[in-house]
């Protein structure tokens, strides 16, 4: 087996084990949610990569150029592996050099989408929150009680942004 393949189902055995039994590599000890919010608080925090956030709002006013633009290289893509197929098949051989090209451009186009998911939908496009409470300015984010900077927040004064 390759090595890599190796180091990449022990690690995610390991990510899975650790989910599921409640460890964590890092954070503090959790915050203690007072008895009148139990079970109407969530905990947030201060948004920490306003980096990747900026890059993220600055593309998206083009996600539906971008979108047209993957839904245009997919067809084409098969358009090419199909005229690759219909080539074997007149000769009536099979050659491996016929496939090359689309098989480049489908490592192309793959390795592209998922560089502008990761570009377009950073850690914390889906976990962004608005605040709705007197004086709370800036960006916040849904996280856990052991993450730093956690504070609890009401339900009702947390909505999406």
């Amino acid at each position: 087996m390759n090595k890599t393949l190796v180091l990449t189902i022990v690690l995610l055995t390991m990510i899975i084990i650790m989910a599921s039994f409640d460890l964590s590599l890092g954070g503090g000890a959790a915050l203690q949610i007072p008895a009148d919010y139990t079970g109407r608080a969530l905990f947030v925090c201060p948004a920490a990569n306003n980096f990747w956030d900026g890059i993220s709002k600055s593309l998206s006013q083009f996600s539906n150029y971008i979108t047209m633009g993957i839904f245009f290289c997919g067809i084409i893509l098969v358009f090419v592996w199909g005229w690759a197929i219909y080539q074997n098949l007149l000769t009536d051989k099979f050659k491996k050099e016929s496939f090359t090209k689309p098989w480049d451009f489908t490592k192309l186009l793959l390795w592209a989408i998922v560089i502008l998911v990761l570009l377009l939908w950073t850690p914390n496009h889906f976990r962004t929150v608005r605040l709705n409470i007197g004086g709370a300015t800036g960006n916040w984010v849904l996280c856990e009680a052991t993450s730093p900077g956690a504070k609890i927040a009401p339900i009702s004064a947390i909505s999406a942004k």
